[in-house]
C-alpha cells in the first residue's frame, strides 16, 4: 500500500469551508479513482495547518491519481483559494497499517 501525504497552510477562517469542499468534491473524486483505499484529513485550526493522507493500493494507482486527467491536480486547483501557500506533496510506502 502507498500513501500520498499533503501538507498545507490553510486560511484559518476557511477551515470549515475547506472541510465541506473535501467532503463534497475531493472525496467523491478520489473514490472513483482505481486503487483508492481511504483519506484522512487532520487540521490544526489555531496554527492554520492541515495534513491529508490518501491511501492507495499500488504506487501506480497513486501516480495515476496525480497524472494529467487524475483527480488530485484538478481538485487542488479548485481548492487553491483555501491555502496561504502551495501545498507540499510527499509519497510513502506504507509498511504498517491496521
Amino acid at each position: 500500500m502507498y500513501a500520498r501525504v499533503t501538507f498545507a497552510q490553510i486560511q484559518s477562517e476557511k477551515t470549515d469551508e475547506l472541510t465541506q469542499f473535501i467532503r463534497d468534491n475531493v472525496l467523491p473524486a478520489a473514490r472513483q479513482s482505481h486503487g483508492f483505499r481511504g483519506l484522512q484529513i487532520m487540521i490544526d485550526r489555531a496554527a492554520g495547518k492541515g495534513i491529508a493522507i490518501a491511501m492507495w493500493e499500488t504506487e501506480a494507482d497513486m501516480a495515476a491519481s496525480e497524472a494529467s486527467g487524475g483527480y488530485y491536480r484538478e481538485q487542488l486547483a479548485r481548492g487553491a483559494h483555501f491555502f496561504t501557500a502551495p501545498p507540499v506533496r510527499e509519497a510513502y510506502e506504507v509498511t504498517v497499517h491496521e
